[in-house]
């Protein structure tokens, strides 16, 4: 694509590439308010455009699409960039463009997503970017929800539901032979009923006392019988039948 490819009308191969010092100068030039200089400097960083829609290419999207999305996170990382900031321009600016394009996607996605859900997604993209930007590295969710003075849980389905959806003919790997695809990767129809047995099992245990779950331990984990575990917890074998029943009773509720 460097070399050969026309976007937008655009020929790649043609594209200035300018160093941190140009971009520092024309940066200042740019907070002064020269015009000249602000289209010298989207000029001079199409490039860094075309490298991270690089990202997004197995997506099927349009690239003139993508590429002119891209321009306008780079416009408004100029717009807003902070000269005062020990930051390198494209540090900043690489997460802008990348917040840009996934915007265009999920506007742009089937799958329709709350306003108040896709509301909180954005300012979190916000945060996201703004602490990237801060910090020279992607913030943890705890971060985000921190910002934002919401629960953690809301932030990540937020986020969550903004993501692309995966396409069960992606492929997840190949080695030069056969490609497994996502499809392949897909459980049975029983898998979602047997790990939700199990979760709801767990969730079933946490519930019985101390004694019940030792008892119950004895019993079915280790294979003893109601008098061997009366023995050695020292009380009846009525009761530790009482006790198995009723505890049994819990789960099964």
């Amino acid at each position: 694509m460097y070399n050969k490819v026309s976007i937008c009308g655009v020929d790649t191969s043609k594209l200035p590439v300018l160093r941190e010092a140009q971009n520092e100068k024309l940066l200042k030039e740019v907070k002064a308010g020269n015009k000249y200089a602000r289209d010298e400097l989207i000029n001079g960083n199409l490039r860094l455009v075309l490298s991270v829609i690089q990202r997004f290419t197995n997506r099927g999207e349009n690239l003139d699409d993508l590429f002119q999305v891209g321009c306008i996170g780079l416009i408004k990382s100029i717009d807003n960039f902070d000269i005062s900031q020990n930051v390198r321009f494209s540090t900043y600016a690489v997460p802008m463009i990348i917040g840009e394009i996934r915007r265009y996607l999920r506007d742009n996605n089937s799958i329709r997503v709350s306003r108040s859900i896709k509301d909180t997604a954005y300012k979190a993209m916000q945060v996201k970017e703004k602490l990237t930007a801060q910090n020279g590295k992607e913030p943890r969710v705890e971060e985000i929800a921190k910002e934002l003075d919401l629960p953690i849980e809301d932030v990540v389905i937020a986020l969550e539901s903004v993501v692309s959806p995966v396409s069960l003919y992606d492929p997840v790997y190949s080695d030069g032979g056969d490609t497994i695809y996502v499809l392949d990767q897909v459980g049975d129809k029983n898998d979602d009923k047997n790990w939700l047995s199990e979760i709801a099992f767990k969730e079933a245990i946490k519930n019985l006392s101390q004694r019940e779950k030792h008892i119950l331990n004895l019993r079915f984990m280790q294979g003893k019988t109601q008098m061997e575990v009366s023995e050695e917890i020292g009380i009846s074998q009525a009761q530790v039948s009482r006790l198995e029943k009723g505890a049994l009773q819990k789960i099964r509720e």
